[in-house]
């Protein structure tokens, strides 16, 4: 028998620590960190809140220098040296992948920690885009002891390996 794909992944935070939350595919469970500011329903740029949502799941990167593609039916590439996230609400490519330079308000995709070996776009103020409504909310690998983000979903990046081969491709994470 086939497994099922699971279309839901539920996100929400643990009571009295709004930074520090649970993500739940299908039968299980993973922790999680969200945003410092929790979780909030008004998202602004730079609030530091995870957005209160059904958000679908755009794009899977992955670092192709430091592992092998991911099993996933997301639509998935290799993230770029000058590959970017524009986070300036004043410049017209704002929420939206760049290539660096130019532009100092950025969010450079190769890291040299392990944070964003795997980076899932999470569908948020991208269609349309509107100025200062938050930008660059993804689904990462988490710091260890699960630190607060700057608004993302952060998760084990071992973790990975277990939930994205299970994941329908029009998924949708629902934070709640």
């Amino acid at each position: 028998m086939a497994k099922r794909l699971v279309s839901r992944i539920f996100v929400h935070a643990l009571p009295g620590r709004p930074a520090r939350g649970v993500l739940h595919v299908g039968l299980s469970a993973f922790p999680c960190a969200l945003g410092r500011s929790g979780i909030r329903s008004a998202k602004r740029e730079g609030d530091g809140a995870t957005p209160r949502a059904a958000l679908p799941l755009r794009r899977l990167f992955y670092r192709g220098d430091r592992l092998v593609k991911p099993g996933s039916l997301q639509p998935a590439r290799p993230i770029r040296t000058d590959d970017a996230w524009c986070d300036d609400a004043h410049d017209r490519r704002y929420n939206r992948l760049i290539r660096r330079p130019p532009g100092t308000a950025e969010e450079c995709l190769t890291r040299a920690d392990h944070l964003y070996d795997v980076i899932v776009e999470l569908g948020w103020n991208d269609r349309p885009v509107r100025r200062h409504r938050g930008s660059a909310i993804f689904w990462h690998g988490a710091r260890d002891g699960f630190t607060p983000t700057a608004g993302c979903v952060a998760i084990r990046r071992e973790a990975f390996a277990k939930i994205l081969p299970r994941l329908a491709r029009d998924a949708v994470m629902v934070i709640r």
